[in-house]
């Protein structure tokens, strides 16, 4: 993984489904809130894996693009969950 100060890179290109979505996931967990993962796949089901992976974990998928057999997704991290304090009277 190649890292910058806002965008990490973590190249999975030639593995099959689940493993790019199953790496991207252990790679966000180790960043932090708002940092930006650049994934570079080839696998051609990965385009609905990390569509269906961002919308159930609540990352944000910010663009997806393709150039030639190399699919590129950018994976922003989600912020941690806040806490509201709800009071009834």
């Amino acid at each position: 993984m190649n890292t910058t100060p806002n965008e990490t890179l973590l190249d999975v290109r030639g593995l099959s489904c689940p493993l790019p979505v199953l790496k991207a996931n252990r790679a966000l967990r180790d960043l932090p809130a708002g940092h930006r993962l650049r994934v570079l796949a080839t696998d051609r089901a990965s385009v609905a894996d990390f569509q269906s992976f961002c919308r159930e974990t609540g990352h944000a998928l910010v663009a997806f693009g393709e150039e030639g057999a190399i699919l590129s997704f950018v994976i922003r991290r989600k912020s941690p969950a806040t806490t509201v304090d709800v009071t009834t009277s």
